[in-house]
């Protein structure tokens, strides 16, 4: 109950300044600023000027941020779409704020934006994966309509990382203003935004840590505050702390001190918390830190920071956690949406957070770049490590390159350092030839911008770097983890795909004669079958099972979800999900590895049981089991097979949680039921039934946490399974289902659509008003049941 209404506080209190209707409440410091776009490619459009003049005879289409500029394909056979597009917004700013400072800030564009207000060019910012912002104080027409124009360009780019072309990159950086836009009003005398203030660990306000138990800690801030005005005046900071209950648990203050005008302040203060409610992944224990800015005893900011109390150390055997060892159980993602590329709204990237600490892991690597801050937030809430890193991938670039690549290590720690998930900065440029200078240089800004304990820098490169971070292809097989034995910190960052790919493993090629080399490989799409999802999972299972027999902190797998790559024409596979966020076997291996700790929590930490077997192919009649249980009983058409202990085999050596492994004598079509049960009490059960003729459909769609909300670009996944007359999804099914809707949403992708694995899938996307929507799909004389969805 605590954490649910900590996370209603912090949602609340990074929403408080947004207003869905697009019209800026100048009265809030932050309005979001996503409504009322105007949108065209640039293939439309001559000279820029002509888009601010009474002559415009451009077509603009109404937009919603976050946006993407090109609806791409399910797959992209061909390069993704590239380009120039203008985004246009008119407002205007009330008179009576003049003499306030007024700026916007954009999360995040893709990728080289010039910004114009009425005309005039105001700035251009290289990077699509970090924010920029700028002051329009002394720039608007108060009282009277402005116009601010981006001009985006998203094409290949050598000098902006990640700098590799599109078409020989393992993914799609994708279009659009992508992520939020804010319009900021503040007194001139503020605190300043970390970016804007471009402060070497400065700007903005900066959150440590220090002498962290669990019988006290010490908070450590240090507040930039400017003064845009024309006169010095005297300041002053008050700060509170605040816990999940609404309880003021500590207060500090900074005495009265002069800012010249034109200038900035940096302020600090300490205070100490008894008993302090410890931040980790079982217990995500958040904070809400109130700083007020007072100019002559009167208030003229606020600002309120969501952070967790925590301390962590990597050493060479182990990373620890609040004086605990943790075992970091990993995965990569990339934020990447079929059709809308990167334009998640910030409930889609909560909803895939969600769904990552539901598969049983404890930390997440953002490959390759800085994620969404909304995806921050939702690891900061839901208890995910993180592991934040630069742009780049198989490129090293010139000086200019190198220079931004800098300044994207400088701005990511800026942007992200208060958030508790961070525990390591990849300032490194994955798999990519850099220079030791370079190298050097990366690692020294992670340390200037975070002068303080609980840093740590990691690279693929066992140089310079804090941490040693190989992808498990980079060693030799059949022993990888034989050659880490340095006297540095450890982590896998990739496992379980290319070295399966590339059929030089080692350890499991001579093991199965019988299969293909497709099928040996980790990228198996749902569509291909139980049997190569099954050894997909086997992949994965046995790759992590000999990570855990070396001196490495953790691990990651590549990946969670299935994404599209610029250099190849069909969708990377390796995903434990499928790129509409639906499991594959290997999603239960991973699920299973959590403890059962219900107490904690029964959402992520519940008995759990699936088995990796459609019951449906009589050559097939190896059944695998995955639970957490301590035994499992398999029973056939009611008939038990017996009680089982966890498998004792080469690759289930050093699992927390070894699979339960069944071999049936003869196939006879019915039901397989799992039982798991735990100090000899059953606590859980999975069944599954041969699936008959298809029947009908059955609609349900992905809440995994959050809603769907109106007036924020919310989409969620719609499905639709195809069943048989008992409810079972028909697994063999790939007919055309078609979606539609009624009320105030619409459908996104390929619609009609072939099911795959019996399942076809849309995007909804929420529109603006509260209420109900409903979806129905159709399918070759089948028909599914009204699926009624609230609009929140």
């Amino acid at each position: 109950m605590k954490r649910a209404l900590l996370i209603l506080i912090s949602t609340l209190a990074f929403f408080s300044c947004q207003n869905k209707a697009g019209v800026p409440g100048f009265h809030k410091r932050a309005n979001l600023f996503n409504n009322d776009w105007e949108f065209v490619k640039g293939a439309q459009v001559g000279d820029v000027g002509l888009l601010f003049s009474s002559d415009d005879s451009t077509k603009w289409e109404k937009v919603t941020i976050p946006h993407t500029a090109h609806i791409e394909p399910l797959v992209l056979k061909e390069r993704q779409w590239q380009g120039t597009s203008f985004y246009k917004k008119s407002f205007t700013v009330p008179a009576s704020l003049n003499g306030k400072h007024v700026a916007v800030k954009f999360e995040g564009a893709m990728q080289v934006a010039d910004v114009y207000l009425n005309g005039k060019h105001l700035m251009t910012h290289e990077g699509g994966y970090l924010p920029f912002y700028y002051d329009l104080s002394n720039e608007l027409k108060y009282g009277d309509e402005n116009i601010l124009l981006v001009k985006l360009n998203n094409e290949d780019n050598p000098l902006v990382p990640p700098g590799k072309p599109i078409d020989d990159l393992d993914f799609n950086w994708f279009s659009g203003i992508y992520r939020n836009v804010w319009l900021f009003v503040k007194d001139q005398v503020h605190i300043s935004d970390p970016i804007e203030a471009g402060k070497v660990a400065g700007g903005g306000l900066f959150v440590t840590y220090s002498e962290v138990s669990g019988e006290k800690a010490t908070v450590n801030l240090k507040v930039d505050v400017v003064n845009d005005g024309q006169k010095a005046v005297e300041v002053s900071l008050n700060t509170n702390l605040v816990d999940a209950d609404g309880n003021n648990v500590a207060s500090g203050s900074a005495r009265l001190q002069m800012l010249n005008a034109g200038t900035h302040l940096e302020m600090k203060t300490s205070f100490d918390v008894e008993d302090p409610q410890l931040w980790s992944p079982d217990n995500p224990n958040l904070y809400q830190l109130n700083v007020e800015v007072l100019n002559n005893g009167k208030v003229v900011d606020k600002v309120t920071e969501t952070i967790g109390i925590r301390t962590f150390k990597w050493t060479a055997g182990e990373f620890i956690l609040n004086g605990e060892p943790l075992f970091l159980r990993g995965t990569n993602r990339h934020q990447e949406y079929p059709y809308i590329g990167y334009a998640l709204s910030d409930n889609a990237h909560y909803r895939d957070a969600y769904k990552i600490k539901q598969a049983g892991f404890n930390f997440v690597r953002l490959s390759h770049y800085p994620h969404s801050k909304s995806f921050m937030q939702a690891c900061d809430e839901l208890g995910l490590l993180t592991m934040d890193a630069i742009p780049g991938w198989q490129f090293f670039g010139n000086e200019e390159f190198q220079e931004r690549a800098i300044l994207d290590v400088r701005n990511m720690v800026r942007r992200d350092r208060n958030h508790p998930s961070v525990v390591v900065w990849e300032a490194s440029l994955n798999e990519s030839g850099m220079s030791l200078e370079f190298m050097q240089r990366a690692h020294n800004a992670v340390h200037e911008e975070y002068p303080h304990q609980d840093v740590y820098t990691c690279g693929w490169v066992d140089e310079v770097y804090d941490i040693y971070i190989p992808a498990r292809q980079h060693g030799k097989p059949p022993h990888y983890w034989n050659q880490y034995d340095n006297e540095k910190p450890i982590f896998i960052a990739e496992y379980g795909d290319w070295e399966y790919y590339a059929q030089n493993a080692g350890f499991n090629q001579t093991a199965f004669e019988d299969l293909t080399a497709e099928e040996r490989n980790s990228r198996q799409l749902r569509g291909f079958g139980q049997k190569r999802l099954a050894q997909q999972a086997i992949n994965y299972q046995e790759a992590h099972n000999s990570n855990l027999q070396g001196p490495a902190c953790g691990d990651a797998n590549w990946l969670m979800y299935d994404y599209n790559r610029g250099y190849a024409p069909d969708i990377e596979a390796s995903g434990i999900m499928d790129i509409f966020r639906l499991p594959k076997f290997a999603y239960y291996f991973y699920k299973s590895q959590a403890d059962i700790k219900p107490e904690i929590s029964e959402e992520f930490y519940s008995p759990f049981i699936e088995i990796a077997n459609f019951y449906n192919d009589p050559s097939f009649t190896d059944v695998k089991v995955y639970s957490n249980c301590d035994e499992v009983e398999l029973l056939v058409n009611s008939r038990s097979l017996g009680r089982q202990k966890p498998d004792q085999d080469r690759i289930s050596s050093h699992l927390d949680h070894p699979p339960f492994t069944f071999h049936l004598d003869n196939f006879e079509p019915g039901e397989l039921v799992a039982k798991g049960f735990v100090d000899g009490k059953e606590v859980t059960k999975a069944m599954r039934r041969t699936p008959g003729e298809a029947a009908g459909l059955t609609l349900w769609f992905d809440e995994s946490g959050r809603p769907l909300e109106n007036g924020r670009n919310d989409v969620v996944f719609l499905y639709a399974s195809v069943t048989d007359a008992h409810g079972t999804v028909v697994p063999e099914a790939s007919q055309s289902v078609t979606f539609e809707v009624e009320g105030d949403a619409t459908l996104i992708g390929a619609n009609p659509i072939n099911a795959e694995a019996g399942i076809a899938t849309v995007l909804l996307k929420a529109g603006n008003r509260v209420g109900a929507i409903t979806v129905t799909a159709s399918s070759n004389g089948l028909k599914s049941n009204s699926l009624v969805i609230e609009v929140k």
